[in-house]
């Protein structure tokens, strides 16, 4: 279903509009709209999709464990630590 609408653009705004149409981009004024407000849609909805992953993200991770600073800073020398030696046990063996 189409529906008519009536809308303000700036002058700039328009000009750009009618020069896609004019290059053969699109077919109207209106097709020039319509494609904006797809795109806008569809990053709406991205950027709605991508907050209410994080949201969910964070309820899981607030549900687990926790460890205190100093054991979190512990284990993350050691994490770089075994990385660090697996990286020189990979050159050495080249």
């Amino acid at each position: 279903m189409t529906v008519k609408t009536s809308i303000s653009l700036t002058d700039a705004q328009e000009a750009y509009a009618r020069k896609l149409v004019e290059e053969g981009r699109y077919s109207s004024l209106s097709a020039v709209l319509q494609q904006g407000l797809e795109m806008l849609r569809a990053e709406t909805e991205a950027k709605d999709a991508e907050l209410d992953a994080l949201k969910a993200l964070l309820i899981e991770r607030a549900k687990g464990p926790f460890i205190s600073m100093e054991e979190g800073k512990r284990q993350t020398r050691e994490m770089l630590a075994r990385k660090r030696a697996a990286l020189l046990n990979k050159s050495d063996a080249v």
